[in-house]
């Protein structure tokens, strides 16, 4: 009987991995698809980089400054703390890897893309199980803004690939720790490795930084751990955090004389939302014609352009709400905001993709309600990124990392929703 348990045990085991293995095959051959079709029409116009004009020329031309081993600036007058320089650092060594080939770099990004999409499985195994995980997987795997935005040379599925996983290890100290008592031994890997993760993350997009303190936060609340030992492991994640980003923020510091920890482009970020102009969309052409750089430093031009933001704010606080309202629309849009996705069966499909998402999600928070780790895991990044969205610019890129997370929640919520059809899933594997 022992032996039969054993082998029933490993068969499913075979199966998961065979659908695993599908899932993972199937997406990466779609991305792959659009990494030839995304070249094909750039390809175009000649000398065109890029299907989306703007962030990722940038992004480019710090790939290119990090390869030739320059100095990491854009612009003139330069511009060193523009960007974090994770992407650019991936691109360079992509470029590194396959040559100046903007396809092959595409490519590349296709298989971040499909990591992207393993993570949200495993993401989905720590939370509730193998079920879940692999629905989960399923859906990033065909989610047509999902796969689009994997081959373009914008941070959005790197930074999501990155924040995923440290979001898988936050789930596994979190679940580990609930089930039973942690070994001192392993609250302290575990932690590093969560705080490391974050780290790792924050160097693809800025704003996760604040994340840090709220994973720390959840792990306090929901460890099985005396209180001491929940403060030494949230401390902890706290500590790796600050030390995996320490030498951005040395090099930061022997840049402009300050301790920056991300970047000085936040506040012509914010004052892109928050002026008299503000349409809820981004138009920086404010910062060329301002000038400030060729009388401040880096440092003096975003200090400039917070106060100015915020004073638009106290003073036009029906405005502000009607520019919250306007960046809300744009960033839980389900189709993408520029016009070169206007045509008329593109709404269709990313209706179709999108509606789902969001209504097994509410199911799934509904049926969860009681289970603070999973709620968070999969729902806190995108309420965060809305949030701050309020105030910066609105758009679907920005929603679109945290899709990843929430497809967990969704998928959770239509097991919920058909438990008999899970076991007999289960049951044919």
């Amino acid at each position: 009987m022992a032996f039969e348990g054993e082998m029933a045990v490993m068969t499913q085991a075979v199966g998961w991995n065979y659908w695993l293995a599908l899932t993972l095959f199937l997406a990466f051959g779609l991305r792959l698809g659009l990494a030839l079709a995304v070249q094909h029409e750039v390809a175009k116009t000649p000398g065109r980089l890029c299907l989306i004009a703007g962030d990722a020329e940038g992004y480019w031309e710090l790939a290119t400054h990090l390869s030739r081993g320059e100095a990491y600036s854009i612009y003139d007058p330069p511009r060193r703390l523009l960007r974090m320089p994770g992407f650019p650092l991936l691109l360079a060594i992509s470029r590194g890897v396959v040559g100046d080939s903007s396809l092959g770099v595409r490519i590349v990004l296709a298989l971040v893309g499909t990591l992207a999409v393993w993570l949200t499985y495993r993401l989905g195994v720590e939370l509730s199980g193998q079920t879940a995980g692999l629905l989960a997987a399923l859906y990033t795997a065909l989610s047509p803004s999902m796969n689009l935005f994997s081959v373009l040379f914008l941070s959005e599925t790197a930074f999501a690939a990155g924040m995923l996983a440290s979001l898988v290890a936050v789930a596994r100290l979190i679940r580990q720790g609930s089930e039973h008592p942690l070994k001192l031994s392993s609250a302290i890997q575990l932690s590093t490795v969560s705080g490391l993760l974050v780290g790792l993350a924050t160097y693809l997009r800025p704003t996760w930084l604040l994340m840090g303190p709220g994973l720390a936060m959840l792990v306090t609340v929901t460890l099985r751990q005396d209180r001491s030992r929940k403060m030494v492991t949230a401390g902890l994640i706290c500590l790796t955090l600050m030390i995996t980003l320490t030498p951005w923020t040395i090099r930061n510091a022997m840049v402009t004389g300050h301790l920056i920890p991300t970047t000085l482009w936040v506040g012509p970020s914010l004052y892109d939302g928050l002026h008299p102009g503000a349409t809820g969309d981004s138009d920086m052409t404010f910062f060329e014609q301002d000038a400030l750089l060729q009388t401040m430093s880096e440092y003096e031009m975003d200090h400039e352009y917070r106060q100015r933001a915020w004073s638009f704010a106290a003073e036009n606080p029906r405005q502000v709400a009607w520019l919250a309202w306007v960046k809300q629309t744009r960033f839980w849009s389900p189709v993408p905001n520029t016009a070169q996705f206007q045509q008329p069966w593109i709404p269709v499909i990313a209706w179709l993709a999108f509606t789902p998402l969001i209504l097994l999600a509410l199911i799934g928070a509904w049926y969860t309600r009681q289970d603070l780790a999973l709620l968070f895991l999969t729902a806190a990044p995108l309420l965060y990124f809305a949030a701050l969205h309020l105030l910066f610019v609105g758009s679907l890129r920005y929603r679109l990392p945290a899709e990843y997370p929430l497809a967990v929640l969704a998928a959770v919520g239509l097991t919920r929703l058909f438990p008999k059809k899970q076991s007999d899933f289960v049951a044919t594997m």
